[in-house]
């Protein structure tokens, strides 16, 4: 099932996709949705059909982003670093959060730089578990790009302040549920930028998938429903690049993942 957070014409709603037609949820957004109940049974209470509806950011007020970087092996490797043996994780707000049609608006001068990730929605409260119980409690997927200021993010050891600046983080256009999508399978993820396809990588190849994860975390914090985890980027991104490839005021990201769909971000540099 496609659900997602649309502007309706009393406001945004929660929907849900039934025979390519989007039907209003009694909830504003997922947020409130999975606050209160599972996908499986909201999906009973849709009602009519909304008209002229553009997809949101899909969950605006997840208690807690969490990311792991250095998941993949090609990325892995153009850092010049080994396999890890642990996820190597960093925290968002969920101010960073915005919309897959948001302009991405930051000061001019820095070091923008693009990072397509899959992410993962969790659907139950999860703390301490296993790899199977962390499975059944993810609610679905959607399509992220941690966009990264590289020049504060490499100004220390600690990666947060490149990492968390408000509104820089593109999600939705929709939630897609675990039956409709198998990471582990492998689907791909796709960054291009001005239509050049700067980033191409097989979820199936990630280093921990998204149940490792979940339940990984789980037992340092608790996962609660709404909660994102970004499960890591592909090798291409622009810091990487010789030269480098910073993103330039103008510029359009466009990420993908198969099966879900696409945002479309504009870079506005100000300053």
């Amino acid at each position: 099932m496609h659900f997602a957070t649309l502007s309706g014409p009393a406001g945004p709603t929660a929907a849900v996709l039934a025979q390519d037609t989007w039907h209003a949820l009694p909830w504003a957004d997922l947020s409130e949705l999975l606050g209160a109940t599972t996908f499986a049974e909201a999906a009973a209470l849709a009602g009519g059909p909304v008209p002229d509806a553009r997809p949101l950011l899909p969950l605006p007020r997840p208690g807690k982003v969490i990311c792991c970087g250095l998941n993949y092996g090609d990325h892995i490797r153009e850092t010049g670093r080994a396999l890890p043996e642990y996820p190597t994780l960093f925290p968002k707000y969920a101010d960073t959060l915005t919309g897959p049609d948001a302009d991405l608006v930051l000061p001019r001068g820095t070091q923008l730089d693009w990072e397509a990730e899959l992410a993962v929605v969790v659907g139950a409260v999860l703390r301490s578990v296993d790899r199977d119980t962390a499975a059944a409690g993810i609610a679905g997927y959607t399509v992220t790009n941690d966009i990264s200021v590289r020049d504060w993010q490499y100004r220390t050891l600690e990666w947060f302040q490149g990492k968390a600046w408000d509104a820089s983080t593109p999600a939705g256009p929709v939630v897609v549920t675990p039956e409709e999508i198998d990471p582990v399978a492998g689907v791909d993820v796709v960054c291009r930028v001005n239509g050049e396809e700067v980033q191409r990588g097989d979820t199936g190849s990630l280093v921990f998938d998204a149940a490792g994860l979940l339940a990984y975390i789980s037992t340092f914090t608790v996962l609660r429903p709404g909660d994102l985890v970004l499960t890591g980027t592909p090798g291409g991104v622009g810091t990487a690049r010789e030269p480098q490839w910073f993103l330039a005021d103008g510029d359009v990201v466009e990420t993908s993942v198969t099966g879900i769909g696409t945002l479309r971000n504009t870079v506005r540099l100000t300053g």
